[in-house]
């Protein structure tokens, strides 16, 4: 799409975030997939994480198209409604056996707050890179270093005023958090990409996520022209226009004048 195009070429403008941006796709039936996808049991002969399948667009190219049988993830088979879990037993037993919670009240309030899509067996998940989507994405999900995280809230800001939210619990975090819970309510999450993300999809110290509206895709990249038009830009333009010094009182062009040296605070 043209439209989409233009508008990651902007993105790459102003942001230049380090991977593709991830435009992510829900549909159920009988609607075709990107020819060349890609589907994990099929082709690769595996089954994986929903945060796998966005590696694998943003550090690869690839587009990606999940259903039931290519998920290897019970918390997205629970989250994404394609086996949700009827008895949380389960999951609060393994999150107490990993010590993420200290008791069955604390594991229990966990598993209850997981956003999740509605319990179907048939939805399809496509995962592509933006200027690659053939359609307009129902999210679209972009890890950034903080200071381009920054600049992607300032684009959002521009015109609503409001704040941008988050949850963080280290956990199912750019595929619940991030990616369902953008979906749901229609606003853009910051997300401290969770373990699994950095266990199994190779997300790196330093990066963090935003995740948003595929709708909301121009306006974002026009709060981010605006704000570029005032000097608010990536790389952030750091002031250097003062004089060098050492030890905040011997200016860096008087180091070898011994006469000078008596200014040096101890």
């Amino acid at each position: 799409m043209e439209n989409l195009s233009r508008l990651n070429e902007a993105l790459r403008q102003y942001v230049n975030p380090p991977t593709f941006p991830v435009a992510v796709h829900f549909f159920r039936g009988e609607e075709p997939v990107p020819p060349r996808a890609r589907r994990p049991k099929r082709d690769l002969a595996v089954t994986v994480a929903p945060c796998q399948g966005a590696a694998m667009a943003r550090r690869y190219g690839w587009t990606v198209v999940l259903t039931q049988e290519d998920v290897g993830c019970a918390i997205a088979a629970h989250t994404y409604g394609w086996e949700r879990a009827s008895d949380p037993q389960g999951a609060i037993a393994f999150l107490i056996r990993m010590n993420y919670a200290a008791n069955e009240d604390a594991a229990r309030k966990m598993v209850e707050g997981f956003r999740t899509l509605p319990a179907v067996s048939d939805l399809t998940v496509v995962y592509a890179p933006l200027g690659k989507m053939e359609r307009t994405p129902d999210v679209i999900l972009i890890y950034v270093e903080p200071a381009q995280l920054m600049r992607l809230i300032h684009g959002f800001t521009y015109a609503r005023g409001e704040a941008v939210a988050g949850s963080f619990s280290g956990r199912a975090a750019t595929c619940t958090e991030g990616v369902i819970g953008a979906f749901l309510d229609q606003r853009p999450k910051v997300v401290v990409p969770g373990n699994g993300d950095r266990v199994w999809a190779g997300c790196q110290d330093h990066e963090m996520a935003l995740a948003f509206p595929g709708s909301q895709l121009e306006e974002v990249v026009l709060g981010l022209q605006k704000t570029h038009e005032q000097g608010i830009r990536y790389p952030i333009p750091t002031y250097l226009r003062y004089q060098p010094e050492v030890a905040l009182s011997l200016p860096l062009s008087d180091i070898f004048k011994p006469e000078e040296h008596h200014r040096l605070k101890k």
